[in-house]
């Protein structure tokens, strides 16, 4: 079986394409014409095909259209005699990878195929990451606020609205829900593609997101396929899309307007149809009133709001997802799960659950690791959860952000104190940036 299909009928270029790439290491299948090219793309399964614009028997954009309709995830790489750089344009837009222009340089060719096999390969594994998710990933939960999110969470995913904003404390599920609103819709045979905000260096979100060419900048030794290209035809998720900076707020609006995007150094300009599903635990509202997020990309990016409820207002949720995690991690360790007793059971109940539902997994799962099979009590929980409840107070009148605001600082608090004052151990215990850590903490007046 080939992994490069050849499609070209200049015999020279096809002989010095096929030695090429062979002494590289791949498998090179040829064929002359565009009906020769399907029938081998049918037979040896491909992970890449090369394809002249000009065959003898027609176009190789018809060519290209019939490969996309009977291998959807076949990449292509058109190749265009110098003066047909618009048709090659076009058929990028058709949905062709890239292209290149004759005469080339077989440098070129390598990076253009390291490219799109470097693509293929990350898709089958976004692929494979999505259906493991989707498998162990369901929404436990019985009470009210769970079952109107999961309605939302479905009337969400089977309709057309390809930009939704979900809000909500860190830790109650936002990804998952992202999931299953990919799961639930049109694209769900596309890829689902997930970038946290927070968790990358100013400097390399961009690329990360828009891609980049050879020699854009310092380290960028290779042609960069951006999240955005992969998730062409599926779902983008944005997580912590709160964190991003400024400079790059534009670029993304720029996006979301009409799908185009152009890769650092690049000249052209690439477009990509998508869902858009960002999250955040941030008040985007006050955000925009601080001048800290643009205006116009938070009306862009909340077309379809979803708010995630907080696992203490989930009542009995508690102890169905403690008996969850309890059998879900059992099964992963091959040991006997724990189990509560009614007075550990009640303080679990009575936990305020400022980590909401990662806090209580992580939890179980240490109570599992240190204590397989062990009947926990009230004295195993940790000392936090063993305090007893407050009397109730009345309801204090305050808006989502003081809310928010007041959660983020517990949980910075709670992972400073575990990292010993650290900034960087507490940035790792979080799951974010050293930056993005300066930036909660000074946002928050915390020194």
């Amino acid at each position: 079986m080939a992994d490069i299909l050849i499609v070209d009928d200049e015999s020279s270029l096809v002989n010095s394409l096929k030695f090429a790439l062979e002494r590289e290491g791949h498998a090179v299948e040829s064929a002359a014409t565009g009906e020769e090219g399907l029938m081998a793309a049918k037979r040896s399964a491909p992970s890449l095909v090369l394809l002249d614009l000009r065959l003898p028997d027609g176009s190789g954009l018809d060519v290209l259209d019939r490969l996309r309709a009977a291998h959807p995830a076949l990449p292509v790489v058109m190749i265009s005699a110098h003066g047909d750089t618009r048709a090659a344009v076009q058929a990028v837009k058709r949905g062709a990878l890239d292209y290149l222009t004759k005469p080339f340089d077989l440098e070129d060719v390598f990076i253009a195929v390291r490219s799109a096999l470097e693509r293929e390969r990350m898709t089958q594994e976004i692929a494979r990451y999505r259906e493991a998710a989707l498998a162990r990933a369901e929404m436990v939960g019985e009470s009210a606020p769970v079952a109107e999110l999961l309605e939302a969470t479905r009337r969400v995913g089977e309709s057309s609205a390809s930009r939704v904003l979900l809000l909500g404390e860190s830790g109650t599920g936002k990804a998952l829900v992202a999931r299953a609103i990919h799961a639930h819709g049109a694209r769900a045979r596309g890829p689902f593609v997930e970038v946290n905000c927070a968790s990358l260096p100013e400097h390399l979100i961009e690329a990360e997101l828009f891609g980049a060419e050879k020699g854009a900048y310092t380290g960028a030794d290779h042609k960069r396929v951006g999240l955005v290209a992969l998730a062409d035809g599926g779902t983008l998720f944005l997580d912590e899309v709160g964190e991003l900076p400024p400079s790059l707020q534009a670029k993304l609006l720029h996006f979301l307007e009409d799908g185009g995007y152009r890769p650092i150094g690049s000249s052209r300009e690439l477009h990509a149809d998508e869902r858009v599903v960002a999250a955040t635990n941030r008040d985007l509202e006050a955000e925009v009133r601080a001048g800290s997020f643009r205006e116009d990309l938070y009306y862009r990016l909340n077309v379809v709001q979803i708010r995630m409820p907080p696992l203490r207002e989930r009542g009995d949720d508690v102890l169905l997802l403690a008996r969850h995690f309890a059998a879900r991690y059992g099964r992963e360790e091959r040991v006997a799960p724990v189990q509560f007793t009614p007075e550990a059971e009640a303080a679990l109940r009575a936990y305020r659950w400022p980590g909401n539902v990662r806090e209580l997994r992580n939890l179980v799962e240490r109570l599992t690791i240190l204590g397989p099979g062990r009947l926990v009590g009230r004295d195993d929980l940790p000392a936090e959860m063993r305090a007893p409840a407050r009397p109730a107070e009345a309801p204090e009148r305050r808006s989502i952000g003081d809310a928010l605001a007041e959660a983020e600082r517990r949980l910075l608090e709670k992972a400073l104190a575990e990292a010993g004052g650290h900034r960087g151990r507490a940035a790792e215990i979080l799951g974010i940036s050293r930056h993005a850590l300066k930036r909660r903490l000074q946002r928050l007046g915390s020194s």
